[in-house]
């Protein structure tokens, strides 16, 4: 089931994406680290409605941001569609113990159809570009790369951005 987050449960959530970053960095991805994602994001996504979790045997484990609030790195990609009815894909985390089980998938059809509810025109999003199993999970569903934009408190490497057209 997906559904909202609550904000009693972003340690939970915190919990996941660390767990989700030791991995990474296990296999030489360093596309998270101690200051992303952070608590002071996922409090904002939580005022916005806009933080999802997925329960598996009644326990969050996975979670993604579905936003209509488009980041100021973003501006330097020449998107497919105008500015002005997209929704931003963030966060996206399934905990390592469930990975590898179509439940990313799950959540990316729980965004996309809520996208189109929303009457969005794309969904836009980014991954590291040193993650190439996320890009061909993206590019698998259809997401064109456009460019790449860098957050350096993060990482030198740069992230590449994606959109699906609805």
């Amino acid at each position: 089931m997906i559904r909202l987050a609550k904000l009693s449960e972003i340690e939970e959530i915190m919990a996941i994406t660390r767990a989700c970053a030791a991995k990474m960095v296990a296999n030489n991805i360093y596309q998270w680290n101690e200051e992303y994602p952070n608590i002071e994001a996922f409090r904002k996504d939580v005022a916005r409605d806009e933080l999802f979790v997925l329960l598996i045997n009644n326990n969050i484990s996975a979670c993604i941001t579905i936003s209509s609030e488009k980041d100021e790195e973003y501006n330097a990609i020449d998107w497919l569609t105008p500015d002005g009815n997209q929704i931003y894909i963030h966060r996206l985390a399934v905990h390592p113990t469930f990975q590898h089980q179509g439940f990313a998938k799950e959540l990316m059809n729980f965004a996309e159809k809520l996208s189109v509810e929303k009457k969005a025109v794309s969904v836009r999003l980014d991954t590291f570009s040193k993650n190439k199993r996320n890009q061909k999970f993206y590019e698998a569903r259809g997401y064109q790369r456009l460019g790449d934009v860098y957050f350096p408190r993060q990482t030198k490497y740069p992230f590449h951005c994606y959109e699906l057209v609805l």
